[in-house]
């Protein structure tokens, strides 16, 4: 493809974080939403209404339109259908971060990815922000050593009692919701997952409202948490054998990061992001659709199943399975 063709985008699901797509895909050019689906009619019309496209009335409608890619927006139990039907229907797919439910169905999305010869991507944005970007370059020139240690956790109080992510049937909870981010901080800086050491909580609903977990990878030691109950500061820590890093909070929409060397200099970084965020992973994306990739150097199919192995882990120890896991 050209550098500047139109990449069209259907849109599965019209929920806030299909919103937010659309609201960041302003910022992306050469981009377009084109199609949309949601189960309930209604929303769908009124998000056509807003950001334009087409509301369809099936998902197979929205896949026979005229689309490049697929953007899934819907809760993590059906990620993994979706992706398969529209790789089949030969779109490129970019899924809303967990890319699926467990690392079985991971592998099953990926084979469909392979054999329909189309672009499949977790919509993890943490390391296309500007900051996060900013600090790689950084280090990579002015290096802090050998990374060993990762700390990270979130954990955010007041979720209403009908949210997705308190939903056993929708498979919510900490772990897959929140969680999930700071797997992708530790497998980023310390490669695959050794073994993971967790304990943690049920709620009422039957998902882990919390969890904190250790970690030992490739590379060094990951220290985690997250919660759906507790107000729980969102930074992160990278230490190294030469100096530190604090991404600061909210370290995964990062904007400032301080770096701490051993021997007392300091170095702060700032970067601050535009269109809300999303759309950074999207550019790349539709990059990686008109270069003709299979798959994305940054967010690697390797590393979406390294996180979702440590989801798997730590949900294991809990004693928390969800239909998709039987």
């Amino acid at each position: 493809m050209k550098e500047d063709t139109v990449i069209r985008w259907g849109i599965v699901g019209t929920g806030r974080i299909a919103r937010r797509f659309a609201q960041g895909l302003a910022h992306v050019p050469n981009a377009q939403v084109t199609s949309l689906w949601s189960r309930r009619a209604e929303p769908a019309d009124a998000f056509a209404a807003e950001f334009g496209g087409a509301a369809y009335g099936s998902l197979d409608a929205l896949l026979a339109s005229d689309i490049d890619a697929v953007y899934i927006a819907t809760h993590q139990d059906s990620h993994a259908d979706y992706a398969i039907a529209a790789l089949a229907a030969g779109a490129h797919v970019l899924c809303e971060k967990p890319a699926t439910v467990n690392a079985a169905q991971f592998d099953r999305v990926v084979a469909a990815a392979h054999a329909a010869q189309r672009l499949f991507m977790e919509a993890m944005k943490p390391p296309f922000y500007p900051l996060y970007r900013k600090l790689r370059a950084h280090l990579a020139d002015d290096p802090i050593g050998a990374v060993g240690l990762v700390r990270a956790g979130c954990s955010v109080p007041g979720v209403p009692p009908d949210h997705p992510s308190l939903s056993f049937d929708h498979a919510g909870g900490a772990l897959l919701d929140i969680g999930i981010y700071e797997m992708f901080l530790a497998v980023d800086w310390l490669g695959a997952p050794l073994d993971v050491q967790t304990i943690g909580r049920l709620g009422a609903t039957g998902v882990d409202m919390f969890a904190s977990l250790n970690s030992r990878h490739e590379r060094g030691i990951a220290q985690l948490f997250c919660g759906l109950d507790l107000a729980g500061k969102g930074d992160a820590l990278i230490a190294a054998t030469g100096g530190h890093v604090t991404i600061h909070e909210n370290w995964w929409n990062p904007v400032r990061a301080t770096i701490c060397y051993t021997g007392g200099r300091v170095v702060e970084l700032d970067a601050p992001f535009e269109g809300g965020g999303l759309n950074y992973e999207t550019a790349h994306f539709c990059e990686l659709i008109r270069e003709g990739q299979a798959e994305s150097p940054i967010m690697t199919h390797a590393k979406s199943r390294q996180m979702i192995s440590m989801a798997d882990a730590a949900r294991a120890a809990l004693g928390l399975r969800f239909a998709a896991d039987e």
